[in-house]
């Protein structure tokens, strides 16, 4: 049996079963977290690409950024472009997926286009997150090495997966779309050459592409059964790994008993994950150096599965273009911290100021000799201060990760701050109430809580 086919049935075999209440709980956070992240991302000027796009648009599918609504495809690229675009979106570390990007627009978009239940469409987003999770972690750090995001890379497939479930489709029809899907795969990291704004692009593509793919395999058109597996398949063209199908096939295994859910990282700054430890190491020695121009010299120490993305090539990460390059780049954002006090929103709004620059140049990155990235995003910074002092922090996981999980009033606190960019109290309300409660009756909830901007 290929391995499309094997994600059909046993998704199918599982969908309705009993899930565990933590478990239901975590996946209407997480969703209400990505909405809000998208709805503060609708008011920066980040989010104005996707305003344009949607536009004018006909459908009759939600827009987080509000005004024209759209068909269910155009709408979930926006939403997942918003989403993804301030870089503030969940992740599952230890496969490096940036799940809710992609499958967030997509649970939603057919939610509404089929008229679907929402606690089935949660269940949907769920099975779809276990699967793309279980798919990194067969190559785990592989797309990337290859210069693919994992996130649009595999997104598509899972969200034709979960199109073609909440269509309504059979088994064939599932295997299809996900063969159609594979044909739409893209997300290369060369965005990373000038910090260019098309990274935001990748889940809202992947979730776009996903449910065209389903649309298309209910019309009739295929797609190859060995999407996964095959000589020129997902793991061989993007992972280049050829162990990785068996790899992936074994984690089928627990599908529906070991629930990864529950490890998907919650993130409290607007950029690159792997640069949060930074943050906290940062936050530690500001407290011990009252006068940040008094660093000679910053040592930053990171594993070297994550160098690639925030370190290289070093004169550009020390001099980022523009604010949106800054969330990428690992001397800027740790210079911000001790120099600013803060990285938030809008840190990023403009280019970062002379202080932060000036430090950032005087910084150097060194690979961390121990540490267990992907699994946790470790962080080492030392400071060598003109008074000939030494001082050092280390961060051994990152805030919001599975070792140090956050609470859900931190992940509240977060949507309502940025829900309130844009949404009066009453629909921030709503929104908690339709993702949070079990036995919203339909999805006219969700659509009344976006129509009203402040």
């Amino acid at each position: 049996m290929t391995l499309a086919r094997e994600i059909v049935r046993r998704w199918k075999s599982v969908k309705t079963a009993p899930v565990p209440d933590a478990v239901l709980a975590a996946a209407r956070l997480h969703c209400l977290d990505a909405v809000g992240v998208g709805l503060a991302a609708s008011s920066l000027p980040q989010g104005e690409p996707y305003r344009c796009f949607s536009a004018g648009g006909q459908g009759g599918i939600s827009l987080l950024s509000g005004g024209s609504l759209a068909s269910a495809a155009d709408a979930a690229l926006a939403n997942g472009g918003l989403i993804h675009s301030l870089e503030f979106d969940d992740t599952h570390t230890g496969s490096i997926v940036h799940g809710s990007a992609v499958l967030t627009p997509t649970m939603l978009a057919m939610a509404q286009a089929c008229k679907a239940d929402p606690d089935a469409a949660l269940r949907a987003y769920l099975m779809g997150y276990e699967i793309l999770i279980r798919i990194g972690l067969a190559a785990q750090g592989s797309f990337q090495n290859n210069g693919f995001q994992i996130t649009s890379a595999a997104g598509p497939l899972v969200s034709a997966a979960i199109a073609a479930d909440l269509m309504g489709g059979n088994e064939d029809d599932g295997v299809n779309a996900m063969g159609i899907a594979l044909s739409q795969a893209s997300g290369v990291f060369e965005f990373l050459s000038n910090g260019s704004s098309v990274k935001s692009m990748h889940p809202g593509w992947a979730a776009h592409a996903g449910i065209m793919a389903a649309r298309l395999a209910m019309c009739g058109l295929t797609g190859p059964e060995t999407a996964i597996e095959g000589a020129r398949g997902l793991f061989a063209a993007f992972a280049r790994d050829d162990a990785a199908p068996a790899r992936f096939k074994a984690l089928l295994g627990d599908l529906g008993s070991r629930w990864h859910m529950l490890d998907v990282a919650f993130k409290f700054l607007p950029c690159c994950h792997y640069l949060h430890p930074f943050d906290e190491a940062a936050g530690r020695l500001a407290a011990e150096i009252s006068d940040p121009a008094q660093i000679a010299e910053m040592i930053l120490r990171i594993a070297p599965g994550a160098a690639s993305i925030v370190c290289e090539p070093w004169a550009h990460k020390q001099n980022p273009p523009d604010g949106h390059a800054a969330r990428w780049s690992l001397p800027v954002v740790a210079a911000m911290r001790l120099v600013e006090g803060r990285v938030d929103l809008d840190m990023f709004r403009e280019k970062a100021s002379p202080a932060v620059l000036a430090l950032a140049a005087r910084s150097r990155w060194e690979p961390l000799a121990q540490h267990r990235f992907p699994n946790a995003f470790e962080a080492e910074i030392e400071c060598r201060l003109a008074d000939g002092r030494t001082l050092s922090a280390r961060i051994e996981d990152v805030f919001g990760n599975a070792s140090r999980p956050a609470g859900e009033s931190d992940v509240l606190t977060k949507f309502r701050t940025n829900a309130a960019r844009c949404l009066p109290d009453a629909s921030i309300r709503a929104l908690e109430s339709f993702f949070l409660k079990p036995g919203s009756p339909d999805m006219a909830a969700f659509a009344t809580a976006l129509a009203v901007r402040t």
